[in-house]
Order: structure tokens, then C-alpha cells, then sequence
């Protein structure tokens, strides 16, 4: 399975001002905007970390997700949550010809932590022999910040502050997570069962 985030964030979504707030920068000069750049990395990085972290999108883009093989007939699971629609399934064969797959075969079954593609009729379209199978779809909390629960919001400026504030250090190389950012998003995170948990 191979993931690939067809669209970004936009800049219009970061939260720069909020940020700005946060680290309680100074406003009201000729330089205000400065830091914006440096400020909107800081932000990305620390969406990218927690979505890691929480198996979730948090502003809405697109994705798609490849497969040479459905991991059951009926179902696949879906990577990344919540997922808003399945927008398309192309089929490709081994010579590379697509073809889209009827979306009267397929559905979204919707869940915050495990999304799930299911077959209409018992199974999902055919993958063609040794071709694959391309699901494309949207997901996220919504295309603003503000669309995010509270907890995550606070959580991703916290983690963006931190790495502001650290930005220099080289000594924490084991990737620490600051303890406030871990709790806030410890009921995202997707629990784990069984052997490999």
C-alpha cells in the first residue's frame, strides 16, 4: 500500500496569527510579518507530527491511496481518518490502461478512527491481474484550523511553540513530544490489539 497526499495545506489555513498569540510575539511593528514563514513551518511540522502520532488528517486535502491487492474481497480499510468522501477508484491493469470503477459498486463506511471501503454485493471492484487499484479521497476535519476540536488545536500550537522555542537545540535527538501535546492527543490515537500491539 503506498500513500500519497495528493494536495496540501493551504497557507490561508495555517494558524500564523493564533501562533503568534500564543508565543505572545510582539504586534504593531513595520516588521510584523517577518517571521510568518518560519512561523507556518513550525506549523506544519507539528500537524505532520500529531497526524503521524493519531493516524489522522487534520485539515482537509486529498490523498490516494495504491493497492495490487484489496486486504479482504468486501473491505479496505482507509489509512488515514476521518474521511469525508471516496471520490474515485481507478483501476490499472499491467499494461498501465485504467478505467474508473462504478461508484454504485463501493462505499464509504465512516468512522473516526477506521474508515472503511466496502464492496456493494459482497466484494469491492476486481483489481486486474498483477495491475492495481487507486482510491482517491478527501479527508480531514474540515478545510479551516477552527474546524479542528479544541483539544488538537491546542495541541498542534503547542507542539509549533515548543519547536519554535527549540529550534536550535540539537540534543533531543530521541524526538521527544512535549508531555502536554502527548496527553491532548492520547484519545486520537488508534488503539492497537493483539499479537504486534
Amino acid at each position: 500500500m503506498i500513500l500519497v497526499e495528493e494536495t496540501q495545506v493551504a497557507e490561508a489555513a495555517l494558524p500564523v496569527a493564533a501562533l503568534k498569540q500564543h508565543l505572545r510575539l510582539g504586534t504593531g511593528f513595520a516588521e510584523d510579518d517577518v517571521q510568518d514563514a518560519v512561523l507556518g513551518s513550525f506549523l506544519r511540522a507539528a500537524m505532520a507530527s500529531i497526524e503521524a502520532r493519531c493516524a489522522k488528517a487534520l485539515i482537509t486535502r486529498t490523498f490516494v491511496m495504491s493497492v495490487n491487492a484489496w486486504r479482504e474481497s468486501a473491505a479496505q480499510a482507509l489509512p488515514v481518518a476521518p474521511v469525508a468522501a471516496v471520490t474515485d477508484i481507478t483501476l490499472i491493469d499491467a499494461y498501465g490502461a485504467t478505467s474508473t470503477a462504478d461508484p454504485a459498486r463501493y462505499r464509504l463506511e465512516q468512522d473516526a478512527f477506521a474508515p472503511v471501503l466496502k464492496g456493494f454485493g459482497g466484494s469491492l471492484p476486481a483489481i486486474p491481474a498483477e495491475g492495481a487499484a487507486e482510491v482517491r479521497f478527501e479527508a480531514g476535519y474540515g478545510p479551516a484550523f477552527a474546524d479542528l476540536p479544541a483539544d488538537l488545536q491546542q495541541a498542534v500550537l503547542l507542539l509549533a511553540a515548543h519547536y519554535y522555542e527549540y529550534r536550535d537545540e540539537t540534543a533531543l535527538s530521541q524526538g521527544c513530544m512535549p508531555f502536554g501535546v502527548t496527553s491532548l492527543i492520547a484519545r486520537y490515537r488508534p488503539v492497537r490489539l493483539g499479537l504486534g500491539a
